[in-house]
């Protein structure tokens, strides 16, 4: 174990997708650095896939999952299940399926043509966009341009399969506008791309393989893994400590700066727990999701066994004049039989006939007929921007702090916009065999963000443009909680290039700090 008695330039908790990253950004500028982890450092060779049925939570927390399950308050109906939300020294990107895309202008500026709910990130896209090519070099990001944007020119990915050329193809002549996905693979040699399960190679590029191991290779980083933070301490000047325990023993850390990248969930659970940063009212509130529009495309029978992959996207179907909706992208998962049944029968549990569980046995006949008529189809899905509500929020109970409650409904506008997003879906697709394979709103449980907002004004917003809290002047937060708004897009490159983006603030500050004191 590292040494509880040395005091750090920067603790980072948590590992994922932002906490690596700026932990690298920061032990490479010549910062010690301590990474505090809950979950399990793991084994390379691990291939583990998340298994939301396995409820045992020991069982979880060794395989890298988070141990608790989730309770959720969703329009008034409260559900317990276990979330895809990772624990372990890379967090949920380990398991993640290394999508890797840029946000368009509008997801941050106010403009008259797409006008911005909250007015406008307090940073803008042209001050966010030389960390999105950073972000980009850093996790090997690939594929092709995307003809509706202006990103920078990237790596071509591995040659297409022919049903996603077939795909494409179709798309184009229907008048879509797709490209190569832009995936944080390395494309080693036998690369099996690891979509959805941990990668035992340095291949596909997360917060572990990204970030912590490259940081930890600089020899200025260490990491404390199974180590749970239960608490901040702080006085006029900051935080002065952090309390967690490690196989049942309890311990103080301290460091010149603190970090908390523990995900949009847990980073507000913990300024809970702290009685801190929450002036403004709003630590936990504005939760934000995205609503998963799942649905099949058939690239036609020639192309049974045709392997999954994530090749295609397009972004036809961002936007609707001023009605903001967001882009569609292949899932790497084949709508065989099996598949077509699991997702009817979700849409089956969520309707009004779920209480008559003999007809749920019906859901496979259309799936039957489905594949006979089609072949083999292409999951894709389409992500569609949630919007803040400071209703929907972190549920915290200080008698049971470790406990994932939220409470969330889903707003009236969103729903319209779900019908909006579904109908140009349809219309964009004119031409080709798909059909939708859900009925309701399906939130992404996997993309928690906006718990922390970050703005200018201290009463509306828990941290500073810098995402360093308005109260606090040595803490700052490098998870999705800093998100006023979702994005039409997966948030992963948001996460870690606005992580880049703190910890240039954070060396700036902390080198200010010192040439101050050699200065007094």
């Amino acid at each position: 174990m590292v040494s509880t008695s040395k005091t750090w330039d920067v603790i980072v908790i948590g590992t994922g997708m932002g906490g690596g990253t700026i932990g690298r950004r920061l032990a490479e500028a010549g910062l010690s650095v301590l990474f505090v982890e809950r979950g399990p450092a793991g084994l390379r060779p691990e291939e583990t896939e998340l298994n939301a049925q396995i409820w045992d939570q020991e069982a979880r927390l060794v395989r890298g999952f988070w141990p608790e399950p989730m309770t959720v308050e969703l329009d008034g109906v409260s559900t317990t299940f276990n979330a895809p939300l990772g624990a372990g020294v890379g967090g949920s990107s380990v398991f993640y399926a290394a999508t890797l895309e840029r946000p368009e202008p509008h997801d941050l500026n106010h403009s008259a043509e797409i006008p911005h709910p909250t007015g406008g990130w307090p940073v803008t896209y042209a001050e966010m966009r030389p960390y999105f090519s950073d972000v980009e070099r850093l996790f090997s990001v690939t594929g092709t341009p995307d003809p509706l944007g202006d990103g920078d020119s990237l790596p071509a990915g591995p040659e297409m399969p022919s049903a996603d050329k077939a795909l494409l193809e179709a798309m184009q002549t229907a008048g879509l506008h797709p490209y190569q996905g832009h995936m944080a693979l390395r494309n080693l040699d036998r690369c099996a791309t690891c979509l959805g399960r941990k990668c035992p190679r340095s291949c596909k590029m997360d917060g572990r393989s990204a970030g912590v191991e490259p940081a930890l290779e600089t020899g200025r980083a260490e990491l404390l893994d199974l180590t749970e933070v239960t608490r901040l301490s702080a006085d006029q000047n900051g935080i002065t400590k952090i309390t967690a325990t490690r196989q049942g023993e309890e311990f103080d850390l301290s460091a010149r700066a603190y970090v908390l990248a523990a995900g949009a969930l847990t980073s507000p659970r913990l300024l809970m727990a702290s009685d801190l940063g929450n002036g403004s009212g709003l630590v936990g509130h504005n939760l934000m999701f995205h609503l998963n529009e799942i649905f099949a495309l058939w690239p036609g029978r020639a192309f049974k066994g045709s392997p999954a992959t994530k090749a295609l996207a397009f972004r036809d179907t961002y936007h609707d004049g001023e009605t903001r909706l967001g882009m569609v992208q292949a899932m790497g998962i084949k709508a065989r039989y099996g598949e077509i049944v699991h997702y009817l029968n979700m849409a089956f549990d969520r309707s009004a006939l779920r209480k008559l569980r003999p007809l749920r046995q019906l859901t496979r006949i259309p799936a039957a007929i489905a594949v006979r008529l089609f072949g083999e189809a292409k999951l894709f899905v389409g992500i569609l921007e949630d919007l803040p509500y400071a209703e929907n929020r972190v549920v915290f109970d200080a008698d049971d702090p470790r406990r994932l409650h939220v409470s969330y409904s889903i707003a009236p506008e969103l729903r319209a916009r779900r019908k909006t997003f579904r109908r140009l879906i349809r219309r964009r697709l004119k031409g080709l065999r798909s059909v939708f394979l859900g009925t309701g709103p399906e939130l992404n449980w996997g993309h928690p963000c906006g718990t922390l907002r970050f703005g200018d004004d201290p009463t509306t917003s828990v941290l500073n443009r810098d995402c360093r809290a308005h109260e606090i002047d040595n803490l700052w937060v490098a998870d999705a909680s800093f998100m006023p708004t979702s994005m039409g897009v997966n948030p992963s490159l948001m996460i870690a290039a606005n992580a880049l983006r703190v910890g240039d603030a954070i060396i700036a500050t902390l080198s200010k700090e010192k040439t101050d004191e050699q200065a007094s």
